[in-house]
């Protein structure tokens, strides 16, 4: 099997998670749109780590798997393919 576990494929600065939209200095309408526009967008940027990283496990779920199927096959086999 590799040496990297799947939590080690995983961006450091992720640990950290997403920082919130700055809440606005203004207090219009528009101060608070822009708020609203800016925290939904780093509510996508958590949803898509999220995405992200479920999809790195499985991959690497995988990999481990087609790596312990190989390691099982005995020598011979495992020499040519």
């Amino acid at each position: 099997m590799s040496g990297a576990g799947c939590a080690a494929l995983l961006p450091n600065e992720w640990r950290a998670g997403v920082a919130p939209a700055p809440l606005p200095d203004g207090v219009t309408v528009g101060d608070w749109v822009a708020f609203a526009d800016a925290q939904t967008g780093k509510l996508d940027e958590a949803n898509g780590r999220t995405r992200d990283a479920i999809g790195i496990v499985e991959r690497c779920e995988t990999r481990d798997t087609e790596a312990v199927k190989k390691a099982r096959r005995g020598w011979f086999r495992r020499m040519v393919g």
